[in-house]
């Protein structure tokens, strides 16, 4: 790859040629570049310069061209005006676009056009107007694709920064709610909104946000997972210490708990911290619906994680090592399923998971009609065809089947696939060492989440260190009017949720 030609450092001559020829020059072999020369008054040269494509060239038309043609022979003639004073005027008075600023650097100048503003270049004018007129193809809010709602707001992001700042303006209406802006990437420069809510978040979280973020120097920023990567405490851990979202709902009720968001621009995916363990085991609608049908599905999840990280070790393990801990009738049925099976329970196991974990990754990568088609057909062909071929047994199909329907119940996809990823380490220590591999295995997970932090809050938070006001909403879920505090770890700044009480109060009977 050639060397990027750096824009140039010098301020604007006011001489029209010779500012166009160095902007010229720096987006040398750009074709999308436009240069429109013209006249203001019929003699005072001026010139717009923008990226086709980048505008919405109807707010060129009619907010900044015509304006400047009809009514410039009116504003030299009458007024008198020096230049500097016609450039005060066009800026005050005649273009009618809402966002006006100016500068005297041909690095502003490069920057802005890139940003998909269009400046403004008037002959003996040392500055350049650069005029909000952005105007590129966006996608329409819609509903997140990758996180279903079944209550609640049915609005997702977008790719584009200020409508998802929008979106989380109109459901938290304070001044609290601060958007601290900042660009990250050398040569994508992109946008990027730090997210917090003023008196609630806690001021040591956010400096250290803005510091992590600060410190990046790359390239380019193309998606949320490039900072996520970036920022995070502990690079090599293989569990996420940052949580995603499209839902704008999400984010807000994340801020209201004193966290921090990020929002990238170019992506949908926004980032909020710290996160533990046992949020990422939460969704949405937990705080939708009546408690108690949230206290129960929550219930199932924990029942569920366990049966997706441990139910492929422990039949190896018992089959391998442990057969006298089945009941006698289950033994001689699984010892009957896998007379003919040639491999040993830990290969057979390894083969179906894996194929299994093949043919998720096809049905995602596939055009979606396709790719559903495909997973589904390729488990029930595969699945039976591997029975009738005496490779698997028939029970190891069922494990491999349940286990797989359990990873899909974790809420946190990023959390799902480190389920996934860690139930292959743990099938090996079962059919090496048996259930004392198990054992081994869950203290060394164990060990490594209570020494891992989110920003400096504990990821086994609130239950390593124990926090008993926060063990509200970990396994069970208690009526709103019963959460009246924030997290103890995200809450510092100011711990009361609600005034008072609000449980309900019945009416009292008789007169």
């Amino acid at each position: 790859m050639g060397q990027v030609t750096p824009p140039n450092h010098e301020p604007v001559s006011g001489n029209i040629a010779h500012d166009i020829a160095r902007i010229k020059k720096i987006f040398d072999r750009s074709s999308d570049i436009i240069f429109r020369e013209f006249q203001i008054g019929g003699s005072q040269g001026a010139a717009i310069v923008f990226l086709d494509g980048m505008v919405d060239t109807l707010i060129v038309d009619t907010d900044i061209m015509e304006p400047l043609l009809r009514y410039g022979e009116q504003m030299t003639q009458k007024s008198g005006l020096t230049l500097t004073g016609l450039e005060s005027l066009l800026r005050k008075q005649v273009i009618s676009a809402s966002q006006i600023s100016t500068s005297g650097q041909i690095q502003d100048v490069v920057d802005h056009i890139l940003r998909g503003d269009t400046v403004l270049l008037i002959d003996g004018v040392d500055k350049a107007l650069y005029i909000s007129a952005r105007g590129w193809g966006m996608r329409a809010v819609e509903e997140p694709a990758t996180e279903a709602v079944i209550r609640g707001p049915r609005e997702g992001f977008t790719e584009d920064l200020v409508t998802n700042i929008t979106l989380i303006r109109r459901r938290l209406r304070t001044p609290q709610l601060k958007f601290e802006g900042i660009q990250l990437g050398r040569l994508s420069k992109t946008d990027v909104a730090i997210t917090y809510l003023d008196g609630i978040a806690d001021e040591a979280l956010i400096e250290e946000v803005r510091k992590r973020l600060n410190r990046i120097d790359i390239d380019a920023i193309l998606e949320s997972g490039y900072v996520e990567e970036l920022i995070e405490d502990s690079s090599f851990s293989i569990f996420p210490q940052i949580n995603y979202t499209e839902r704008p709902d999400r984010i807000v009720a994340n801020l209201l708990e004193g966290k921090v968001a990020v929002l990238i621009d170019t992506t949908p995916f926004a980032l909020f911290l710290p996160v533990t363990f046992f949020e990422m085991m939460q969704a949405s609608e937990d705080y939708y619906q009546r408690y108690v049908v949230s206290t129960l599905i929550r219930l199932l999840r924990y029942m569920f994680l366990i049966i997706a990280l441990l139910l492929p070790s422990l039949y190896i393990a018992l089959l391998t090592f442990h057969q006298e801990m089945l009941p006698t009738s289950l033994l001689l049925s699984a010892a009957a399923s896998r007379e003919s099976v040639p491999f040993p329970a830990i290969v057979e196991a390894l083969l179906m998971e894996i194929s299994f974990e093949a043919l998720r990754e096809a049905g995602v990568r596939l055009p979606r009609p396709v790719g559903q088609a495909v997973s589904i057909v390729g488990a029930l062909v595969i699945g039976e065809a591997s029975v009738s071929a005496g490779i698997v047994s028939a029970p190891m199909v069922i494990i491999v089947s349940i286990t797989g329907i359990a990873s899909f119940i974790i809420p946190s996809y990023s959390q799902a696939i480190t389920i996934r990823l860690l139930r292959f380490p743990m099938m090996i220590l079962a059919g090496t060492l048996g259930l004392y591999g198990v054992l081994l295995g869950l203290l060394f997970i164990l060990i490594h989440m209570a020494r891992l932090r989110s920003f400096g809050v504990p990821y086994l938070s609130p239950l390593a260190p124990f926090h008993a006001s926060d063990m509200k909403d970990v396994l069970l879920r208690v009526p709103w009017w019963g959460m009246t505090n924030r997290s103890t770890e995200t809450g510092k700044s100011n711990p009361r949720r609600m005034k008072g009480s609000l449980r309900p109060r019945p009416p009292r009977r008789g007169g």
